[in-house]
């Protein structure tokens, strides 16, 4: 029955002077605009796919499963690649994961679950987002007075907390952020069950939240890995690989690849110039990968 009032109702309406025309100030003004947008998109986006389309011609060429894997070369040397500069560069950012990802889950436990209103998570996030506009050099100087000077020598641990201070904010605020989007009726109808604020912080609220706490994981892992400045204060560089004789040495100066790049793109040797293109593309494939990663959890987090 009100179906067919509705209909009733625009029965005597005139269909023809709906209709848009290009001569309407309004149309026009929108078409216009439309198109300044459109070509803005395209040419923010122009100087991105170029500097992808060099690498891949540039990087390309060089690309080998011996750069993947050797260590880089003498001076005059011939070959040679940055496996070893592969495996620094993972190596300190799994480091820097594991110091910042547990201290920014807890911290964003506390800052949206069990004090949200204190004084101190007041400033616990002031620091935080402070910290996302620090300079990475400083990061750098942080650790090298902290980890360096105290060991006596560049190490990958050092690279690795400068690179967890640059994460930790990231990781903070996108985890509080993810924790206050559980709902409310999951919470009370825990709590209404009986459980502690341990059990629900557990069993609840970081299951329901873990997708977007990984995004947050993901966009920092993938800051820290094209950082340079603070590793050359804190790991510097070393034409070796971590393994010594089969066994693992984290405390001598470690490869990156983000080193290697900034150390042989400045070489007079066209070997080490070519592996530095080479390098830079396989530097842009990890960091893609991982803000691929944090988009692909960002956008299924609520169907999750």
């Amino acid at each position: 029955m009100q179906t067919v009032e509705i209909t009733e109702a625009f029965a005597d309406v005139d269909l023809g002077k709906l209709e848009t025309s290009l001569r309407s100030p309004r149309t026009l003004l929108s078409a216009v605009l439309s198109a300044i947008a459109i070509t803005a998109s395209v040419v923010a986006c122009a100087p991105l796919l170029s500097v992808v389309a060099m690498l891949v011609y540039r990087g390309g060429r060089r690309l080998s499963f011996e750069a993947l894997t050797a260590n880089p070369p003498a001076a005059f040397g011939t070959g040679g690649g940055f496996g070893n500069a592969i495996m620094g560069t993972l190596a300190m950012v799994g480091l820097a994961a594991l110091l910042a990802v547990p201290c920014g889950i807890l911290a964003a436990s506390f800052l949206a679950l069990i004090g949200p209103d204190t004084r101190l998570a007041g400033a616990v996030r002031f620091a935080a987002k402070v910290l996302t506009g620090l300079p990475s050099v400083l990061a750098g100087v942080f650790a090298y007075a902290v980890v360096v000077l105290s060991t006596g020598g560049f190490s990958a641990p050092a690279g690795g907390l400068a690179l967890a201070v640059l994460m930790l904010p990231t990781i903070l605020l996108t985890a509080e952020e993810a924790i206050r989007m559980v709902p409310a009726r999951m919470k009370e109808a825990a709590i209404g069950m009986g459980v502690t604020e341990t059990q629900l912080l557990l069993k609840v609220v970081l299951p329901t939240a873990m997708p977007g706490i990984l995004t947050g994981a993901m966009l920092a892992v993938a800051r820290a890995a094209g950082e340079t400045a603070p590793l050359l204060f804190t790991a510097l560089f070393s034409s070796y690989s971590l393994f010594d004789r089969g066994r693992l040495d984290l405390m001598k100066p470690t490869a990156s690849l983000a080193v290697l790049i900034y150390n042989f793109s400045a070489m007079p040797f066209q070997n080490m110039v070519e592996l530095a293109w080479a390098a830079s593309l396989v530097l842009v494939v990890i960091v893609l990968g991982f803000n691929i990663a944090g988009q692909l959890l960002s956008r299924n987090r609520h169907r999750w």
